[in-house]
């Protein structure tokens, strides 16, 4: 087996999603906001957490953890505030309707606020804040997750999850601002995609207990995974390097997403619990804060200034938050997307497992 990359087309990997979504029950509707969403993530760039999921999701179908029926209810609701619980589902539908319903009330309101509990793992947290900025608004998202693998600053047990944040806002480019990042070093699953390309980790990702950084992507992927002594580090890495301003963005993310609408803090959650990860969405209409109306122009001129800025490597020039995704869009809408071996292999068994047809197999080309 290689681990040479094959490239499907955004449309085989859509209906790849949807095939195996459709056969663990998902209805159409659902299945295609999921679907929509991971093959988004996919174009972007962020291949850790797109089709690449799916595997982890089957987990959660398997243990009775995933309601793959369920339909997000909105549980309060004010002028500019609601809670909804996403009563188990996979976190992307809670999401999109969250993040939509607090641009709906910031539009009225100029500010919305949404908070989600009871959900589970919603992908990239980027393409939630894009979706508000492609309506001309401000947004800012943070979420909990379900495994519990970044040490503290100065702490030798994980306590935390990766707990990304990310910040979008708009431009006159055609393409948004977004900032997307977790507050640790890297993410979970980027670790699981070098295991998958069979890529070493560069050192300070994962330490193990005794403190020494893990290069080997399947030794690095079984200690992140394990919930015991050593894992991720927070942003920063160490704590001459200013690990504990991500350890500090990391507890932020926990309190606003979790804490503040009542979902877990995943080291507390009782045994046998569902994940209960927690989502939150603020969103800011600009139009209540510069009437003038020159907020976008102002932004790009910005970028501009930023683009202008002499680079250190002449062939490495200086970009904005949200362009590599940008580039990474254009470039696989034409190539296509790049899938690891190992990857189509799983994709593969899933469906055979499941009973759904195996996509793959016409769209993907060497």
């Amino acid at each position: 087996m290689t681990d040479w990359p094959l490239v499907a087309s955004e449309d085989g990997v859509r209906a790849q999603i949807l095939s195996i979504l459709r056969a663990w029950g998902l209805p159409d509707e659902p299945a295609a906001v999921v679907a929509g969403v991971m093959t988004d993530t996919d174009l972007a760039g962020v291949d850790s957490h797109g089709i690449a999921m799916l595997s982890a999701y089957e987990r959660l179908l398997d243990t009775g953890e995933l309601n793959v029926t369920a339909v997000p209810e909105i549980v309060d609701d004010g002028a500019s505030y609601a809670i909804l619980d996403a009563r188990a589902g996979l976190g992307h539908i809670a999401a999109v309707q969250a993040v939509d319903l607090a641009a709906s009330k910031a539009g009225e309101t100029g500010v919305g606020v949404v908070a989600v509990r009871n959900s589970h793992h919603y992908g990239a947290v980027g393409h939630y804040v894009a979706r508000a900025a492609e309506r001309g608004l401000v947004c800012f998202a943070s979420t909990t997750t379900r495994v519990v693998s970044v040490l503290p600053a100065r702490g030798k047990v994980p306590r935390l999850g990766t707990n990304p944040i990310a910040f979008g806002a708009p431009t006159g480019a055609g393409w948004p601002l977004v900032l997307d990042m977790s507050t640790s070093t890297v993410a979970n699953n980027k670790v699981r995609a070098y295991a998958l390309r069979k890529k070493p980790l560069p050192p300070g990702w994962v330490l193990d207990p005794a403190g020494n950084p893990i290069v080997d992507p399947h030794e690095a992927r079984a200690q992140v995974t394990a919930e015991e002594a050593g894992g991720l580090t927070p942003l920063g890495g160490t704590e001459d390097l200013g690990n504990h301003k991500g350890y500090g963005l990391a507890i932020m993310a926990q309190v606003l997403s979790a804490t503040l609408c009542g979902a877990a803090f995943a080291p507390l959650r009782q045994s046998g619990a569902t994940d209960d990860i927690g989502h939150f969405f603020l969103v800011l209409d600009p139009a209540v804060f510069r009437q003038d109306g020159r907020f976008v122009a102002d932004i790009d001129a910005m970028v501009e200034l930023l683009h202008a800025t002499p680079p250190l490597d002449p062939d490495r020039p200086v970009l904005v938050p949200g362009e590599p995704e940008e580039m990474s869009r254009r470039h696989r809408r034409e190539h296509g997307i790049p899938l690891p071996t190992d990857l189509v292999d799983e994709i593969r068994a899933i469906c055979g497992r499941h009973g759904a047809s195996f996509n793959l197999g016409d769209a993907v080309t060497a």
